[in-house]
């Protein structure tokens, strides 16, 4: 019997910075396809068609007050933050660890600085609008999104290469 992979242990990297010791948490991207219904004549029922992904997003939480994110709210570049989620999961029946990560490039769309009260805890809370998106597992892509340049690499294959060459990008 297999026991899953946890989340042991991660990091946050803003830009380069290293938030060690002040996330707290990271929502990782939900991939979302935008589906519509569709039932044409002689079908007995509809079918979802695909029409690309949806928007992605990125939150993250911190235990306090965060400078270096603050100023880069309003970041006029759709691409202008990078984010560099690390993170360490282990499998407890054979000890292994894989090391997963997920850049993101967007810009930050809220940021929620918390209820101030003395003595309370501080949570800071940043929700970030990506247009890039790449999963990495031990060092081996498994999904690329790039939404600006129409790109959906998964599993080593481009979904939208054949799309590109037929509009001649």
């Amino acid at each position: 019997m297999a026991l899953p992979r946890k989340l042991k242990h991660l990091n946050l990297f803003g830009d380069g910075e290293s938030y060690l010791g002040q996330v707290v948490e990271v929502k990782l991207p939900t991939l979302t396809r935008s589906m519509e219904d569709y039932r044409g004549g002689g079908m007995s029922g509809p079918v979802k068609i695909d029409n690309g992904q949806e928007a992605i997003e990125l939150e993250s939480k911190f235990g306090g007050l965060m400078r270096s994110i603050l100023r880069q709210y309003g970041i006029a570049r759709h691409d202008g933050v990078q984010l560099r989620f690390a993170g360490s999961y282990q499998r407890d029946d054979t000890g292994a660890v894989d090391a997963v990560e997920v850049v993101v490039r967007g810009r930050h769309s809220e940021i929620d600085a918390g209820t101030a009260k003395s003595g309370d805890d501080t949570e800071f809370t940043v929700k970030t609008a990506c247009s890039y998106y790449k999963l990495a597992i031990n060092g081996v892509t498994e999904v690329e999104i790039d939404l600006v340049n129409m790109i959906e690499n998964v599993g080593g294959v481009d979904r939208l290469a054949e799309h590109r060459r037929a509009i001649g990008v």
